[in-house]
């Protein structure tokens, strides 16, 4: 049997620690922790960047004001490498939650490859609302902000 999982890994035009800190800044992480259509209002975030630490943030519908708050707990942080989480909404049992796995690697010419995978939901491409979709348009999110 299969477990519900998927992974996506990108290439970005930034180095390894400016992905890092796209991911553990909180001012930052405000400009993408999005799909299109949303906004992550930078005081709706809250990261304690450690094992055991917390993160929260309230993802918003900019046409009708609707809110996904969404959290999590840090179960890995290896700056700047590795951060594994779980990713709920808050009041969710976190034994049950999907767990995030974010890989950074250096390559050359000041660029970054990410490996994010995700255990516990499967890939939904093309679903309207799906995960998947949403992270990739996330992402997305970080390489417009990157080039701001």
């Amino acid at each position: 049997m299969t477990e519900k999982q998927f992974t996506i890994v990108r290439e970005f035009d930034a180095p390894r620690t400016t992905i890092w800190r796209a991911w553990t800044d909180p001012t930052l992480a405000a400009k993408w922790w999005h799909p299109h259509g949303l906004v992550t209002p930078a005081e709706s975030v809250q990261i304690d960047l450690r094992e055991g630490g917390s993160y929260a943030y309230n993802m918003v519908l900019e046409a009708d004001g609707q809110q996904w708050p969404t959290g999590g707990t840090y179960l890995e942080v290896r700056a700047p490498e590795l951060l594994k989480f779980t990713w709920a909404d808050p009041g969710d049992n976190e034994a049950d939650a999907p767990v995030v796995t974010v890989s950074l690697r250096e390559l050359a010419g000041d660029r970054c490859e990410m490996t994010f995978h995700l255990l516990g939901i499967a890939n939904d491409s093309g679903d309207e609302h799906g995960v998947y979709d949403g992270w990739t348009e996330a992402f997305e999110e970080l390489d417009t902000a990157l080039a701001s």
